[in-house]
């Protein structure tokens, strides 16, 4: 094991404070490696049995449940684009009246963006990951379980609303004002509003969890230069989904606002403006459809050197293309608005940027020729996705650049050619990659792999019935065949398009049937050791249990497995990190976020039910608050807050041990605070995202200014600088409350006493806050009068929440300091309380000056 003894002394930090030294006592824990050390790990990763199966927590087995729920949605989506295109088959169709196409096209597009396509993309993550990584699963397995619930159970509630005629119908881009309560007037754009926003909140806790995954829990020597370019994909989405779905958070809750109180915030007639909801989605919506590709690209950019088996060309400049894409993708939300009547400036530069966002695109494509040219291709089904992904993509990204034109654009926008060209950049690019997928990994699922020869008509029957389906509409759309009609006359050029759709739609669907018969066939049977079929290089096809590897391997090379093939036998003879259970609980290595180097052993959460329930408390919150179900709001409400109190409270423990051996002759520390604990990373990111929400709400508010003759509008009287100041200090006070009721916690006989600071603490919040409420929101000007009024009205209600989230860190944070569980190496909840609370007055600093630096 020196190398790894060579892995901690190379230019780590304090790593004199942690290697073995004779005036430096070995842990107690450590003894000879018993015989029974592999049944001490499996029965600290043991599933639960029975029903309480659906408490379990492991990556591998939320992992496959998110596959397969994301792959049901792929289907029930597809359904609803077959009875379209039975619909449309034949001009003058009466299959389906308009009030229920608009509900069939609103769904299927809803159901394909939000229910499958950015769930797949974290499904695939979350069961891929961990052992790509080499880690024993990511570092918040609780977190994971409750955004698979949240996400299965709503999603399935929101799909079932087609059956009550309760559908949304407004398309599913939303735009007011054909969203408003005026031509909207029933529960349909509510169910889209509310339900699409917490299944947005389950898409940012996944991402949350992959982001402190890969950055923290990745194997030993697994520098970022070495890191798979699927971790680099991954890395890369993740945090473009918590800087681009806040702003849809923000944008449904003020449309929701909007319908439900009548603040004029979208209402043109008073002040608002429809454009602002354009603004927000688009910001959130182009992005999304690189959250989509980004993940298939590292997919493809894994698989296309195992089966061509050979290193993957310009591996670092695919890398950085990855980056390039989404760092670009934020630029480019005007793309959507070309026809909205904007600036000739911003739409000229956007549509630069849309060219020239190509570029790395095209680099990523020559890379992958490049391999397949050079390697020895194993022509197996995945191999033959592979090939149709790149044809597709590569026709997909040419109408791109089409699009990204002017002149063209306003020729073909709201036409069946953009149809086609999305469906070939969306299916090309993420779809028939995920089929390749699947192929190429399903043997890790129960160590069986899938028919080749079945294989082979799936692909014939996908690829060829897309192309049939898909590629007319460019032709339908050059006809002008506007999209989102539930019929067309005869005699216009359309019906032998459109009936060629409707074939190859259906050629589809008898594609799909035939992988999902023998998905199952192959399936069926025990568990089996799949043995590497591909002879893949990196770390998830080295053996493996619910527990990931016997051992945590030392990575020396970007293709693991084949700079050193015996690492097969050396993982699984325990010959590297962490060979067993220290604690008999479960552990894994925590590492630096760019070298990579090991710097403690951390406790990991096990298998709750507490996720589940909070998931269900609140899928019924937001699924009840929709039908004004106020009684069972509450209650989902209530047993989501408990639920997530009773989690967390399990989760912030002391390590039993100051110190373990973590490998022959290496000593960590055990457990982890401070700005090494994924802890406290993971609520730096729910700022970011809590503060991109606020930004989006203050940006409507912004907008709204902009807008106006005299800003601000006659009457509107601005607080005094004084007044302001004492609001600032208000909450500046409240901050120090909770530091000092932080500091010293620990130390008994006065923890208890401690926790009575934080009453003035949310005392002083709140009347900061009431204060600033008065100032900007006086009764002689209610939110219902104008826009200006509205959108400040909503930005302080969004203060009131982050108030009642003050309230409740202010309980749990007492119940704990006065439980004596706020110790020197048990304090992560202190950490996090001080940080939310102080983004929390921050917020409420910047709220009540926000009017006057608008004005």
């Amino acid at each position: 094991m020196s190398d790894m003894t060579d892995a901690i002394d190379d230019g780590h930090a304090g790593a004199a404070d942690t290697a073995p030294s004779p005036d430096r006592p070995r842990p107690s824990n450590r003894l000879p490696r018993p015989d029974g050390e592999l049944d001490r790990l499996r029965a600290a990763w043991e599933p639960p049995k029975g029903w309480r199966v659906i408490g379990s927590v492991n990556n591998v087995f939320i992992g496959k449940l998110y596959i397969a729920t994301a792959f049901v949605f792929l289907l029930l989506g597809g359904v609803l684009a077959l009875l379209m295109r039975a619909q449309l088959a034949a001009p003058d169709q009466t299959l389906f009246s308009a009030p229920v196409f608009q509900q069939l096209f609103t769904m299927h597009g809803t159901v394909m963006m939000f229910l499958f396509a950015v769930p797949m993309v974290e499904a695939i993550a979350v069961f891929l990951l961990p052992n790509m990584l080499g880690a024993r699963d990511l570092p918040f397995p609780r977190l994971s379980a409750y955004s698979f619930w949240m996400y299965a159970i709503g999603g399935l509630a929101f799909y079932a609303t087609l059956f009550w005629q309760l559908a949304p119908d407004s398309g599913w881009f939303m735009y007011p004002p054909l969203s408003s309560a005026k031509y909207s007037p029933g529960l349909n754009a509510d169910f889209w509003l509310l339900g699409i926003g917490f299944i947005e909140i389950s898409a940012i806790a996944g991402a949350i969890e992959l982001i402190t995954g890969v950055l923290m829990t990745r194997a030993p020597g697994m520098t970022l230069s070495r890191m798979p370019v699927y971790a680099w994909s991954m890395l890369v989405v993740g945090l473009m989904i918590v800087l681009a779905f806040p702003a849809v958070i923000a944008g449904t809750a003020l449309l929701e606002i909007e319908r439900a109180f009548d603040w004029p915030i979208f209402d043109a007639t008073r002040g608002g403006d429809p454009l602002l909801w354009q603004h927000l989605f688009w910001f959130f919506g182009h992005p999304e459809v690189y959250i989509i590709f980004l993940p298939a690209a590292g997919l493809v950019s894994t698989m296309v050197p195992a089966l061509a088996r050979t290193t993957l060309i310009g591996r670092h400049a695919v890398s950085t293309a990855l980056v390039a894409i989404g760092a670009a993708s934020f630029l480019l939300w005007l793309h959507h608005m070309f026809t909205a009547g904007l600036g000739g400036l911003g739409l000229s530069l956007v549509s630069i940027f849309s060219v020239a966002i190509a570029i790395p695109g095209a680099l990523q494509v020559f890379a992958w020729i490049g391999t397949l040219w050079r390697g020895r291709l194993q022509w197996t089904t995945a191999t033959w996705f592979l090939i149709g992904f790149l044809v597709t993509f590569v026709v997909g990204g040419l109408t791109g650049v089409m699009l990204a034109l002017l002149p063209i654009d306003w020729q073909v926008h709201d036409t069946y050619f953009v149809v086609a060209h999305f469906h070939y950049v969306l299916i090309g690019g993420m779809v028939l990659p995920m089929f390749a997928a699947l192929y190429h990994w399903i043997p890790l699922w129960k160590g069986r792999a899938m028919s080749e020869r079945a294989g082979r008509w799936v692909f014939g029957l996908i690829f060829g019935g897309f192309h049939l389906t898909f590629f007319p509409m460019h032709i339908a759309g050059m006809l002008g065949m506007p999209r989102r009609v539930h019929t067309y006359p005869a005699g216009l050029g359309l019906e032998l398009p459109n009936l060629l759709s409707s074939a190859g739609a259906f050629i589809i669907a008898a594609g799909v049937l035939l992988f999902v018969i023998d998905l199952i066939r192959s399936q069926r049977g025990p568990e089996q050791d799949h043995n590497d079929p591909w002879r893949s290089s990196t770390l998830e096809w080295l053996p493996s249990e619910t527990y990931g590897t016997r051992s945590i391997p030392q990575v020396e090379h970007h293709e693991p497995l084949w700079h050193r093939p015996a690492l097969h036998a050396e993982v699984e003879a325990g010959a590297h990190w962490l060979p067993g259970t220290i604690t008999g609980d479960r552990e894994t290595l925590l590492t630096s976020p760019v070298q990579a180097r090991p710097l403690r052993v951390v406790l990991m959460a096990g298998d709750s039910l507490w996720p589940v329930l909070a998931a269900i408390g609140t899928a019924a919150f937001f699924l009840l608050m929709t039908v004004k179900h106020v009684s069972g709001t509450v209650a989902g409400g209530v047993l989501a807050i408990v639920a997530i109190w009773a989690w967390l409270w399990q989760t912030d423990r002391a390590p039993p041990f100051e110190e373990a051996e973590a490998a022959d002759g290496v000593i960590l520390p055990m457990g982890v605070t401070g700005r090494q604990a994924p802890s406290f990373w993971g609520v730096v990111i729910l700022i970011v995202v809590e503060a991109t929400i606020f930004a989006s709400m203050a940006f409507a508010h912004l907008h709204v200014a902009m807008t106006l003759d005299v800003c601000p509008p006659p009457g509107v009287g601005l607080a005094s600088h004084a007044t302001l100041l004492m609001q600032t200090l208000g909450y500046a006070l409240s901050l120090v409350f909770v530091v000092w009721a932080g500091l010293g916690a620990w130390r008994a006989p006065v923890s208890t006493w401690r926790a009575v600071l934080l009453v003035p603490a949310f005392g002083s919040a709140v009347l900061a806050f009431y204060s600033g409420l008065q100032t900007a929101w006086p009764a002689e000007r209610p939110p219902t009068l104008d826009a200006w009024t509205g959108t400040l009205a909503a930005l302080h209600s969004l203060q009131g929440l982050q108030i009642a989230v003050a309230l409740m860190l202010a309980l749990y944070y007492a119940a704990r300091i006065g439980s004596g569980l706020i110790r020197p190496r048990q304090h992560a909840t202190r950490e996090a309380v001080v940080l939310l609370w102080g983004w929390i007055c921050l917020q409420g600093m910047i709220t009540v000056w926000w009017p006057w630096l608008v004005a």
